[in-house]
């Protein structure tokens, strides 16, 4: 019987990301974190990963590798750098992964989490702007559940049942 899941935070240092690593670590007995990333908060991510103990901390800035790796000296967390990294991070297999990096930036790593076949918290919606039917086509060849984190997307979400949405032709958001 597995004791714990395990789950990767793409964009820990921002809000959605910073709320997900405050959630696991009130529950350290239930997740194993297997990868953490950010943008440029090395000092942060540093911090997460070393209270979590993740196994991977990704800073997308290579210029900032080197900070990083410093942070985490003395523990068994690997450091990485760049974008090809996020998009590795985004590829450690996990039961659960929240997306939270922001932009157009989060697209190819969403969609290498979608290509896992597992469970997807999308805080990102500019991923499904940007590459909505790419994505919602991965979705269904990869057996992935996808939850809408965001806000509007995530109320949508809630008051629809599976039975009800036949009967949806269409739905307006007014104010975002």
């Amino acid at each position: 019987m597995k004791l714990h899941k395990t789950v990767t935070i793409l964009g820990s240092t921002g809000s959605v990301g910073r709320s997900t690593v405050d959630l696991i670590s009130g529950h350290r007995d239930k997740f194993r974190v297997r990868a953490l990333t950010a943008n440029k908060n090395f000092r942060l991510l540093a911090r997460q990963a070393r209270e979590l103990h993740a196994e991977y901390a990704v800073i997308a800035d290579e210029t900032l590798y080197g900070d990083l790796k410093d942070a985490l000296a003395g523990t068994a967390v690997k450091a990485e750098a760049g974008h090809k990294a996020v998009v590795t991070a985004a590829g450690i297999p996990a039961d659960w992964v929240m997306a939270a990096i922001v932009g157009a930036a989060g697209v190819e790593s969403t969609l290498r989490e979608i290509q896992q076949g597992t469970t997807v918290a999308l805080a990102n919606k500019e991923s499904l702007v940007c590459a909505g039917p790419f994505m919602m086509e991965a979705v269904q060849k990869h057996g992935t559940i996808l939850l809408p984190v965001d806000s509007e997307h995530n109320a949508v979400f809630q008051v629809l049942s599976a039975d009800q949405r036949a009967q949806v032709k269409r739905i307006v958001l007014t104010a975002s």
